[in-house]
């Protein structure tokens, strides 16, 4: 069913529907444009088969649902309704009275955002841009003021990535004075021009860009829109950490935003650290992030190449094979001392060469080292290590081979074989970085501008694949997926959202400054997404809990429907029961007064008339009576409680704490000095009878209690239902 035409009423008292008409020819959709329709018609969409759909927003939806973009109306179905708020917005740009409220709104919303809704283009930024480009002359006039900086900037960026389109549009059925180039312009270069390299911030190239960015939106260098190739390089010793996710976040966003590709490669070159667990497991994690690749490749699988590449440098004199011991060999590249084998004739070095092929004795006792420079002050150029011989099997190609390339050595091959234009690399690699160009150039490869980000480092955190192995070797953890890791399954598990670590990740940007991140903001991002749509339950702990008796109370239990989240209705509902005597928490009874009303929530008031204690002073009942006319705002205490009742479920709630005890660890420090000896504790309490429904992976409140995560659902009474807390930004252990 084809869009047959597109009518609108166009005149100075009608504004056109910009957005539909711009998403029209984005999606390249072509329907027939029909301005005859009178005054205050509607724009409508004819379909081939005589339908109609009417109204600009729904024709807005439409397309968005139709086009081929990607995510142009979200890519689930919360972004379809962060992106329904924007379009229920952006009317407010056509109300002359509150115009710039409105733009002062949105531009802090756009503090530390690309586009409205996720990180691409979509319908949402559509109907903003058509509600300011729409306005003509006003929108110019502010657009060179400096009064809303984020909103020009992401105005300027759109209109620059889809230039030829949104200004055709406006050209079209806009003023010339609101055409909707780019301001700011420094000179005529930065005319859109069709088919010319652009980056995605407005400007030509990296040389030309001018102002200041966000740490999102810094360019690649040298990029041009649907030629970028990337690569996320994983090593398979390990499961994907907090700090890999960056790495592979960026590495999407650039690719993204240049229209471009990324390739999964697994860097399998040390057969001693990998398994096909780890490779199974990271493209599980890469999945979880919600990235999507081109192709999965293995360095193993340019072996062959490889080998032969390392034999032709030999042949060349621009490597050779040194049976220099390795503790010696060491002391002497600091030094700067040459090897007594870096003067061999190429036979010798290829005899040498043969002996680690055949992993023989000789040949163990011998690596291959890149002829480079030794006395160079960046000691990473001092006769790196190409090829090592190593005997244990291969987890993908068995026994084949003895000896394997190191990742200095395979990288830029690799890199360059694969027609990657960008290689991302943390800046921990600095120093590596002429030595990845130099080996290319040895190589007489293709070179890759290398583009670098800064390493990811998380307060009271061991990120080193090394270190978190101990953990799991020497059973301090339950595995790679604890909650106390931080691994991609570890965070999840505890109930991070893969949206808030992706906001997270992104607000940094590709930024080079080296930072120490706290967890609590990441907790905090997390909460604003789980708070809005969580049920909210109701626990006490098991431990001394206290009976409080209600003397005027029902004397035959009843029930009643309340919603699981007051304002979120598709929570759904629950049933609570009220009964003439109910659960409190013993912390709260400890603070009751003999006399004082308090109020039970989701139920009303009551006034506690008497305070059992034993004889060493502990409360173990409390009695009163029910005063539901009482107003909520006039008592101080507002507790959670349970009916007695038979139904109530068993919980086992499981707080962690961070596995060492100082927020930085040292190069010289040891981290088994700093473990913490406590990281885990479980509490036992009983919760409402609803939760027996819960499953695996839902994400509730408990209320007053915080937030948690079911990770083992209800199976029988005698097993309890198992919760994890969720950190939720100010706890300790956030």
């Amino acid at each position: 069913m084809d869009i047959k035409s597109l009518s609108f009423s166009f005149s100075a008292a009608t504004p056109p529907p910009l957005s539909v008409i711009a998403a029209a020819k984005l999606a390249g959709l072509s329907p027939l444009i029909d301005t005859s329709p009178p005054p205050d018609s509607v724009p409508t969409f004819l379909f081939s088969n005589g339908l109609k759909l009417r109204g600009a927003y729904v024709l807005l939806r439409y397309v968005g649902r139709v086009a081929s973009i990607p995510n142009f109306y979200g890519q689930n179905a919360f972004e379809a309704g962060q992106i329904d708020e924007w379009l229920d917005y952006a009317p407010v740009l056509s109300s002359g009275p509150v115009f710039e409220n409105g733009c002062k709104y949105i531009d802090g919303y756009l503090e530390k955002r690309t586009f409205f809704v996720g990180y691409s283009l979509s319908i949402a930024d559509l109907a903003i841009w058509s509600g300011l480009a729409g306005t003509g002359k006003r929108w110019e006039s502010l657009r060179k003021s400096k009064k809303y900086p984020n909103l020009v900037r992401w105005f300027n960026s759109i209109v620059t990535e889809y230039g030829t389109i949104l200004n055709e549009v406006t050209a079209t059925y806009v003023s010339k004075k609101g055409s909707g180039e780019p301001s700011e312009t420094k000179s005529k270069e930065q005319v859109i021009v069709p088919n010319q390299a652009k980056n995605v911030n407005g400007d030509l190239s990296e040389k030309s860009k001018g102002g200041s960015k966000l740490s999102a939106e810094i360019d690649l260098p040298d990029a041009v829109v649907g030629k970028v190739r990337l690569r996320f390089a994983p090593e398979p010793s390990g499961y994907l950490h907090i700090g890999h996710s960056k790495a592979a976040l960026l590495n999407k966003y650039f690719a993204e935003r240049y229209q471009g590709q990324l390739i999964v490669r697994f860097d399998d070159t040390n057969p001693a650290k990998e398994s096909n667990e780890f490779v199974d497991n990271l493209l599980k994690d890469i999945d979880t992030l919600g990235i999507k690749y081109e192709q999965i490749t293995y360095t193993s699988d340019y072996f062959p190449e490889l080998m032969e590449m390392a034999e032709n440098l030999i042949r060349q004199g621009k490597a050779y094979v040194d049976d220099t011991p390795r503790e010696q060999m060491q002391k002497e590249r600091m030094d700067g001392i040459e090897s007594k084998c870096r003067s061999n004739s190429v036979e010798e070095n290829l005899k040498l060469w043969k002996e680690m092929i055949a992993g023989s004795e000789r040949g163990l006792q011998c690596c291959v080292r890149g002829k480079l420079d030794m006395q160079n002050p960046n000691k990473s150029l001092r006769d790196p290590v190409y090829y090592r011989c190593n005997p244990m099997p291969h987890h993908r190609i068995g026994s084949k081979y003895k000896v394997y390339p190191t990742y200095d050595f395979a990288c830029p091959y690799v890199d360059s074989k694969e027609g990657i234009t960008h290689a991302l690399r943390a800046s921990e690699y600095h120093d590596r970085n002429p030595q990845y160009h130099w080996i290319q150039e040895d190589m007489g490869l293709r070179k890759v501008l290398i583009y670098e980000f800064s390493r990811l480092n998380m307060v009271y955190t061991l990120l080193s694949k090394r270190k978190l192995l101990w953990f799991v070797q020497n059973g301090k953890v339950d595995g790679w997926d604890d909650p106390r890791f931080p691994t991609v399954q570890g965070i999840v598990r505890r109930g991070l959202k893969i949206e808030a670590l992706i906001q997270f990740i992104v607000e940094q940007g590709a930024s080079k400054n080296l930072n120490l991140m706290e967890w609590d903001k990441l907790w905090t991002l997390n909460k604003k997404i789980i708070d809005p749509v969580c049920p909210r339950h109701t626990a006490v702990i098991a431990e001394r809990r206290v009976l409080l008796t209600l003397t005027d109370g029902p004397e035959k239990p009843f029930v009643r429907i309340i919603p699981r989240h007051k304002k979120y209705e598709a929570a759904g509902d629950k049933a609570t029961t009220y009964t003439k005597r109910v659960w409190i928490d013993h912390a709260d009874a400890e603070t009751i007064a003999a006399g004082e009303e308090v109020t039970l929530m989701d139920w009303g008031n009551a006034i506690v008339k008497d305070i059992e204690k034993d004889q060493d002073g502990n409360i173990t009942g409390l009695s009163g009576v029910l005063h539901l006319e009482g107003s909520v705002k006039t008592t101080k205490l507002k507790l959670t409680w349970l009916p007695e009742i038979d139904e109530l479920v068993s919980l086992t709630l499981v707080e962690f704490d961070y596995l060492i005890t100082k927020k930085k660890l040292e190069e010289d420090e040891d981290f088994i000095d700093v473990l913490n000896p406590c990281t885990k504790k479980e509490t036992l309490a009983y919760g409402d009878s609803n939760m027996r429904n819960l499953q695996r992976g839902d994400v509730l409140q408990l209320e007053r209690k915080g937030y948690f995560k079911c990770d083992v659902p209800f199976l029988r009474p005698s097993k309890p239902i198992v919760l994890l807390a969720i950190p939720d930004g100010r706890a300790k252990n956030a």
